[in-house]
Parts: structure tokens; sequence; C-alpha cells
């Protein structure tokens, strides 16, 4: 988390818990094109702990793994999610205009996810400890088209689908998005990540305990 190591282990240990129960539940009732979504909560769980392990580097306690851990925590923010997040949404999708619009989502995530690679592969990124809050300095300008491009795939495609709690997903990120870039702007990356990794446990609504019930009765 943004705040202290412990905020990130604790929301670590819960989202793993939840991304484990969704996606039990998903391939329980037999739906495994739904089985990426579920698995949301599990990847913001492994980077949840990634930043906790990197507040344990800082005061030059282990500047190597401070390196390590920050390029990694960067993969996801910067990489996986843009390409991840729409192609998940893109699997459950049954409504033909909705797939054709959320196919266009995915490429575009998928343009600014390689673009972001590129420089994060080129270019270090450094994380310091700035207001009791982890900022991660990047060395190259980020375009507003890759921006732009990034807000899409990570919020946009989620409001296209025809599921409502994937749909309330949406919601809920781009509100999270708005809220963490007005009122922490300097810390907006660690800040957004952990609010979105915190509302990520909305992925479960998607899994209702039922839905393995009737799969149960089905068979």
């Amino acid at each position: 988390m943004c705040f202290s190591a412990t905020a990130s282990f604790t929301a670590g240990a819960v989202l793993l818990a939840m991304g484990s129960v969704a996606a039990q539940r998903a391939c329980g009732a037999q739906r495994h094109r739904d089985l990426p979504y579920a698995l949301i909560p599990v990847l913001f769980s492994i980077q949840q702990l990634l930043e906790g392990a990197l507040w344990l580097t800082f005061a030059d306690k282990a500047p190597c793994l401070n390196v390590a851990l920050t390029q990694s925590y960067s993969l996801f923010s910067q990489v996986l999610w843009p390409i991840y997040v729409p192609v998940a949404v893109l699997l459950m999708e049954t409504v033909p205009w909705r797939r054709k619009l959320q196919a266009g989502v995915a490429l575009a995530g998928t343009v600014a996810g390689l673009f972001l690679l590129y420089y994060l592969l080129r270019l270090r990124v450094v994380a310091q400890v700035s207001g009791q809050h982890i900022v991660y300095i990047f060395p190259h300008f980020h375009v507003l088209a890759a921006s732009g491009l990034y807000l899409l795939s990570t919020c946009a495609s989620p409001l296209l689908s025809s599921q409502r709690a994937v749909w309330l997903f949406g919601v809920v990120a781009t509100a999270s998005f708005i809220a963490a870039y007005t009122i922490y702007t300097t810390w907006f990356i660690s800040v957004w990540c952990f609010f979105a990794a915190i509302l990520s446990g909305i992925v479960l609504l998607h899994f209702p305990r039922r839905s393995i019930v009737r799969a149960s009765i089905s068979l």
C-alpha cells in the first residue's frame, strides 16, 4: 500500500484470499472463460506484496533489491493492467457489438502496455518515500496518448460490459482514478494502485456462491 509495509502485506493477504475464492467459484461453475477476470484480485495481491517488500528496502537497506522490486511493481502498474483487464473482460462478453468495441479497447491497451514496457526496459524507474507514500519517478515522458489509452483500457473496458457486476467494477475503478489523481497527484501511481487493489474485491460480486449450486444442479 501507499502508507506502510504492514498495510501492503495485509491488503495482499486479503486480496489473495478473495481472488482464490473467485477463481474457485469460476471453476466450480464451469465458467472457465471468466477465470482471468476472477484472478484480478490475485494479481493485485502480488503487486501489493511487492510494494510491501519495497517499503522494507528504503534507507539504503537493500539497494539492489529496491531496484528489482521497483521494476517488478512497475511492470504490474504500467504494463500488465492495460493489457490484462480489457482481455479478461472481452473473454466474458457474449453480446457481439460489445465484443467488437472491447476488442478495440484491448488492442489500444496492448499498444499502451507495450509502449510503457519499451521505456521500462530502457530506463530505470526510481522509487522514493515522500509524505508517507511511495512516489515512482519515471525518467521518460508519459505522452498524453499513452496515458489516455491506459485509462481507456483499464476503466472503459469494464464499463462496456453487459455484466452488471463487471460494469460496477468499471465505475468504481474510474471513480478511484479521479479521486486518487485529485487528492494524491504526486503519489498517484501508488495510491491509485492501492485503491484499485482494494476495490478489486468487487470481482467477487460476479461470482456469487449460488452460481456453484446452479452448476451442480444442472449436472
